[in-house]
């Protein structure tokens, strides 16, 4: 067995077959996966950096078990779905460009055959694939032919380099021998032991025998003094695709604070490279090495400080308890933890330990809350806050009026601050996801609800939504022609017609008429239980009947609350 780093030239390397065996699962891929990949690849062209993308585990064919005028056949036992992705993407690439003759040079062996041969299941779309011309789409259904068509669609020429990319990505290449056990091999390299988190490897990196004082004070005493306290930075949540422990955010944020200090003069490549999660404890040595002078120590105090303010911000468990109605951290850790905006973090650790006093603070906390909640109704897109948030760190934007300039002064698509008409139309029209209809409605009740209810509000986890007007509403609801219908079918879905409640309807309540979805049925609680106490559904209960027009009447009360509150 051979073991060690490969470029793809030395995956693909012009004289030898690539072989997934016969009867292997076909390539499963999906858009998620494809978009993260071409992000990916961007990202190395950008930073010009070496970029791991996974092992793969190849095995030497057996002359019996093979046919292929080439000297040099491997089966791939693992790495399919990357492989076939990279060839893909190179081929859509060269199509682009105009250059397919570069793809045939670097993936098509002397005898006219693609370096990489597909088993039963896809061989024959990856061949029509490999053999198009142009730079049109290919007909099929195949996740082989739409990550094609996706590739062709979505690569941008100016973002991504051909050689750069084949120069910098690397893979963990095993080889093994016709004789070795691929199975043995595969089970050891994906379950066997425990990896080392990121903490740990930060802690044995800044601390040793020589300065167990220096361990005790920026490190023991802060993630570790009691059972407790390590509980709290051990907790996971999900942040994007991956679960993350609180101690890793923390040492993610403040590594975008550290780097965003103009005195230090981080270049943007070093920033792009030091923005990537996955590099997180490489990304401190280089940082170190390069803008410490190699120093260690000179951050530990400033890490001991953020440290702190972290602990008293972030928490998770917010999103179980009732939260205030002014703004402030309670509200940003539902937004955070419970909206999936964990981009927030290192921009409100900045200001929660920098801003000139609390009612800055508080400030600055209202408008980012205005800010996400207002992008978040007209469906805006999330992708350039990690950039956004960044820039803010770096020209020191700790007060509100700065962040209303910053804001209003960014007119880009990806980033910029709805107005108040665009959020009346979003009240009326747009269909978010049923956890974002159920952050907006919690969120403003929490804001909106007199101080002395009678009913206490619970936390965000408690509550689920309800549809008052159902999806099912044909067999109780009443006939309409197509058109109607269709309008219907869209208008339930908008905020007008959502509330949440207490825990989820029955199901012979939940599809029934509006009397009985109302009251109950003797059996089972109703809306005027379920949502009792409600500031955003007291007027509801009151109605007879429920129908578009009430559901307009309501988005627009909606709409004028929200505007008081998110202004």
């Amino acid at each position: 067995m051979d073991a060690g780093k490969a470029t793809i030239s030395g995956v693909l390397n012009g004289s030898r077959l690539l072989e997934i065996p016969f009867y292997q699962r076909a390539y499963v891929w999906g858009e998620e996966q494809w978009e993260r990949f071409l992000g990916d690849m961007e990202f190395v062209t950008a930073s010009k950096r070496p970029y791991f993308l996974g092992s793969i585990i190849l095995k030497q064919a057996s002359s019996g078990n093979t046919w292929s005028e080439v000297s040099e056949v491997r089966t791939v036992i693992d790495g399919q779905q990357r492989l076939t992705t990279m060839v893909i993407f190179f081929k859509a690439l060269c199509a682009i460009t105009d250059a397919d003759w570069l793809f045939k040079r670097d993936f098509v062996l002397e005898t006219g055959e693609v370096a990489l041969r597909h088993g039963k299941y896809d061989r024959q779309d990856f061949e029509r694939v490999i053999s198009a011309t142009g730079s049109e789409s290919v007909g099929g259904s195949s996740a082989i032919i739409l990550a094609y068509n996706y590739f062709l669609k979505n690569i941008d020429p100016e973002k991504v380099d051909r050689n750069t990319i084949k120069s910098n990505v690397q893979f963990v290449c095993i080889d093994l021998t016709e004789g070795e056990d691929e199975q043995q091999i595969f089970d050891t390299i994906n379950s066997l032991g425990v990896r080392l988190t990121t903490a740990e490897l930060l802690k044995n990196y800044f601390f040793n025998r020589e300065n167990e004082q220096a361990f005790k004070e920026c490190w023991e005493d802060i993630f570790e003094p009691t059972a407790e306290k390590r509980e709290y930075w051990e907790q996971e949540v999900v942040t994007g695709r991956i679960k993350r422990t609180l101690i890793d955010l923390f040492f993610d944020a403040f590594l975008q604070i550290l780097v965003q200090d103009k005195e230090r003069g981080v270049t943007t490549e070093d920033k792009l490279f030091y923005s990537r999660t996955s590099n997180l404890f490489q990304s401190y040595k280089d940082f170190i090495g390069k803008y410490c002078n190699g120093d260690k120590d000179e951050i530990l105090d400033s890490m001991k400080a953020y440290a702190g303010v972290f602990e008293s911000t972030f928490d998770p468990s917010c999103c179980d308890a009732d939260v205030p109605s002014a703004p402030g951290v309670e509200r940003l850790n539902v937004l955070i933890f419970g909206l999936k905006n964990s981009t927030l973090i290192p921009y409100v650790l900045y200001v929660r330990k920098n801003a000139e006093s609390s009612g800055d603070e508080s400030e600055v906390f209202a408008l980012l809350e205005s800010y996400i909640i207002r992008r978040m109704l007209v469906r805006a897109t999330t992708k350039n806050y990690n950039r956004l948030f960044t820039s803010l760190i770096l020209n020191e934007v700790k007060d509100a009026e700065a962040l209303r300039k910053a804001l209003e002064a960014n007119e880009e698509a990806t980033t910029y601050m709805p107005g108040d008409a665009e959020v009346r139309t979003a009240f009326e029209e747009s269909c978010l996801y049923n956890l974002q209809s159920k952050g907006v409605l919690y969120l403003l009740e929490s804001a909106i609800r007199p101080g002395m209810s009678s009913t206490a509000l619970l936390g965000f986890n408690q509550y689920s939504l309800e549809h008052m007007m159902p999806k099912k509403w044909r067999n109780k609801w009443g006939a309409l022609d197509d058109e109607a219908a269709t309008r219907r079918d869209r208008k339930l879905l908008t905020l007008g017609n959502l509330a949440i409640i207490t825990h989820s309807l029955n199901a012979s309540i939940r599809d029934a008429d509006w009397t009985t979805k109302k009251q109950g049925n003797g059996y089972n609680d109703g809306l005027a239980l379920c949502a009792a106490g409600l500031a955003t559904m007291a007027d509801v209960l009151e109605k007879e009947s429920w129908d578009e027009d009430d559901i307009a009447d309501r988005a627009e009360w909606l709409a004028n609350k929200a505007l008081e509150v998110w202004r």
